[in-house]
């Protein structure tokens, strides 16, 4: 999926520019050096009067000594809602398995101001799914096709393999759990064992 930076309206653009400036300890006048743009333009810019597009935007964000998509990015609140959705919506492995899988891709389709944060949480997300569903989806087709498994242990026996689903179930419900419990703290996710199906 291609990313595309989450845009915020103009009037937040604004407050953010000058934020930044005052914090840098430039005068509307300073920045007009820096940026070589001219004093009208940063405080047409300021007031909201005009948005900043394309060479312009470039200067003031070189400027103030970020990205243009730093610059532009949506806060982080708006990053942390969106990973907490794409979170819960894997959730739906509970009613059955590829929903798990499903519903995050969905779900991160239709979010149509996707950042890098957010494309990254999903990839993992799905990544961690797709390979729960394999391991799952192997279990049910031994269950249901009852394939001779030998072992001195009998694993392959129906109570093993039921005992080995449940355990999965909990074991996704967990990692879940947690890693809602670690985006709302703003620490980095933990969704392992993956494969990386989705680069």
């Amino acid at each position: 999926m291609p990313y595309k930076n989450q845009q915020m309206n103009s009037t937040d653009l604004a407050n953010k520019i000058k934020t930044l400036r005052l914090q840098k300890g430039f005068s509307q006048e300073k920045l007009a050096d820096e940026s070589q743009l001219s004093l009208r333009t940063i405080q047409r810019i300021e007031n909201g009067e005009t948005e900043p597009r394309g060479y312009t935007l470039n200067r003031l964000a070189q400027s103030l000594g970020l990205t243009t998509e730093e610059l532009t990015a949506a806060p982080e609140h708006t990053d942390k809602a969106l990973m907490v959705i794409l979170n819960l919506s894997a959730f739906g492995f509970i009613l059955f398995p590829l929903l798990g899988a499903i519903v995050p891709l969905v779900v991160w389709a239709f979010v149509k101001e996707n950042t890098k944060r957010t494309n990254e949480t999903a990839k993992q997300i799905l990544n961690f799914q797709i390979l729960w569903c394999i391991i799952i989806g192997s279990l049910y087709g031994l269950l249901f096709t009852n394939i001779p498994v030998p072992h001195p242990f009998n694993i392959g026996r129906p109570e093993f393999i039921l005992l080995c689903i449940a355990i999965l179930y909990v074991l996704n419900f967990l990692v879940i759990a947690v890693n809602i419990a670690f985006v709302l703290n703003a620490k980095k996710m933990f969704y392992h064992p993956v494969l990386k199906f989705i680069r």
